[in-house]
């Protein structure tokens, strides 16, 4: 697969790594001393959003977090997608309530930044920058859900005297919107007779309110609530761009880098699980010993678990360096964000409900912190596109791949691995190959029998081709630490040594992934006696089971290198 570089994409020219080190330490010292952890608890317990801290995070003479996110040529920073990353995974470990909030304002720019007109940036832009006015993102709606296609928002032309359109008459209702009620301005999404078009709305607009806050499972630091639009008349102006009816491609141009950031609170939600948990351990005494020691405790709740975010950290990082060089159709890379949002949201949401195991009945208790880490995290699955949305999203558009390179596709990817096997065969890279290969056998075998007609089947291929691409992507960040070629701005906490053992735990469990799921899927779908069944003899099953030989002896090391026992 070639990348082809283009321009117009969301990610800026980027921080120098000085400067993103000082924001990200600015952040934790103002989060630690403006949100002590017993206010954290309190605020959570009385599902209250801070919304003087949220203030403060955004005021640019407090903190001024939201300026990562802003072209420089309106007051901001000019923050890259990998900035943004490394800022959401730091605000993620805090609370990821308080940055869904701080993510709301930089989500209702998004259509400013990539739709408006160069008076109509500076104007709002230039507010967020220089005044740290907070945004809220209105597409949602009660019946739509995620199908911002099936909204039913108007927004009706009002005609002056002289027959051109002075305003814009906005009825409907949007839910679930972050900063519901406390956002200075809202961007909503409305359908004009063009067709979806983004507005911005000022919130004390006549006709315009806010319902009362839901009451949500978690993510209880951030205000989440409706909002009613009753005959809201605003300017002509006040249309986002030139012309309507081009709401769902200005939303669409964003995807990759949205949904790279809520990777990040995935991962640092469960980045901070876990090491709640591996602290834990080192201090619980049971059966003679600390929990640290003891294999079944390492192995399942902690090891595999480090390993999963760590691949959905490579992958998220290779992402963010592409879409910041300006890689992909229209430098969207809406699928790589899609693949990065799954892997990094269900690894974040599997260790933290790993962390409350581990805790055992201390983890289920609010002093001890992971359970509502667990809570938290959960909406990551959720907001700026479902997991389930996630794997329709990857198996279509690789499907089409597999489909345009007459099923060259995942080979072509395998052999790419083996070529890095033979330089270095100690990344994971043989492994990972045998996952392309078996990815691809499963494909043809659904073009054979036709099975892509059944969804479920579509699906389950996203789930596969999601563990595919990370493990190879993995493999590949295995090779660049190696090397010492890693991105300058990759935290730097596990060396080539622990990222090669992670990345050949992590390829084995999708190569067996795909060889067994696989099989299963399309064994389920097509008829008796299909030819497709034939098709997945391509599968390497026998190398795939042979490749497992060393797995718990990669993981006896990752867990001394989780533990600080490398070297003792």
């Amino acid at each position: 697969m070639t990348d082809t570089p283009t321009t117009g994409h969301v990610g800026g020219a980027g921080l120098d790594l000085p400067t993103l080190k000082m924001m990200i330490e600015a952040l934790g010292d103002f989060v630690d001393e403006a949100l002590p952890p017993q206010l954290v608890l309190d605020l959570d317990h009385e599902d209250t959003c801070p919304e003087d801290i949220v203030r403060a995070m955004s005021d640019p003479d407090t903190l001024g977090v939201q300026l990562v996110f802003i072209p420089e040529t309106y007051g901001g920073m000019d923050g890259g997608a990998f900035d943004s990353y490394r800022v959401c995974e730091a605000m993620g470990r805090k609370d990821i309530g308080l940055a869904t909030a701080v993510f709301a304002t930089f989500l209702g720019s998004d259509p400013i930044v990539v739709g408006a007109t160069e008076e109509q940036k500076q104007e709002w832009l230039g507010a967020i920058a220089e005044q740290g006015v907070v945004f809220a993102y209105g597409a949602t709606e009660p019946e739509a859900g995620s199908d911002l296609g099936a909204m039913t928002t108007t927004a009706e032309p009002i005609f002056g005297d002289d027959g051109e359109i002075t305003a814009y008459r906005i009825n409907g209702r949007k839910q679930w919107i972050s900063n519901g009620s406390i956002a200075d301005f809202s961007t909503i999404l409305a359908a004009t007779p063009e067709g979806p078009t983004w507005f911005v709305v000022s919130k004390d607009t006549p006709g315009f309110s806010a319902g009362p806050p839901e009451d949500k499972h978690g993510l209880r630091l951030s205000n989440t609530a409706p909002l009613f639009l009753d005959d809201v008349v605003v300017p002509a102006h006040n249309l986002i761009g030139t012309e309507p009816g081009k709401g769902l491609i200005q939303a669409q141009q964003v995807f990759g880098y949205t949904r790279l950031m809520v990777a990040a609170f995935g991962l640092g939600g469960g980045w901070e699980a876990l090491d709640r948990a591996i602290a834990y351990s080192k201090e619980r005494i049971q059966g003679g010993g600390p929990l640290a020691e003891k294999q079944g405790f390492t192995h399942k709740l902690i090891v595999p678990h480090a390993v999963r975010l760590e691949a959905a950290r490579a992958f998220m990082e290779d992402t963010a360096d592409k879409i910041d060089r300006g890689l992909g159709e229209n430098g969207a890379m809406n699928t790589e964000g899609a693949i990065a949002k799954y892997l990094a949201t269900e690894a974040g949401n599997a260790a933290a409900d790993a962390a409350i195991q581990a805790h055992g009945g201390y983890g289920y208790t609010r002093p001890y912190v992971v359970e509502k880490i667990r809570r938290d995290v959960r909406i990551t699955t959720i907001y700026e596109g479902t997991s389930e949305i996630m794997e329709m999203t990857i198996a279509r558009d690789r499907w089409q791949l597999h489909l345009k390179s007459l099923g060259r596709r995942y080979t072509d990817l395998a052999s790419q691995l083996d070529a890095l096997h033979a330089q270095k065969s100690d990344v994971g890279a043989g492994i990972a190959a045998l996952a392309a290969r078996s990815m691809a056998a499963v494909l043809e075998a659904c073009k054979v029998g036709r099975l892509t007609r059944s969804q479920h089947v579509l699906f389950r291929l996203g789930e596969l081709i999601a563990y595919t691409e990370g493990a190879a992507v993995f493999a590949q960040a295995a090779a660049a630490a190696q090397d010492g070629t890693r991105h300058a701005k990759n935290p730097g906490r596990f060396d080539g040594a622990a990222t090669s053992a992670m990345s050949r735990v992590y390829a084995r469990e999708a190569a067996q992934r795909v060889a067994l799921d696989g099989p299963r899927w399309v064994a389920g779908a097509a008829d008796a006696g299909s030819p497709a069944l034939a098709t997945l003899a391509g599968i390497p099953a026998d190398a795939i089971r042979a490749a497992q030989a060393g797995a718990l002896s990669d993981m006896d090391y990752i867990a001394d290198v989780l533990y600080g026992r490398v070297g003792e």
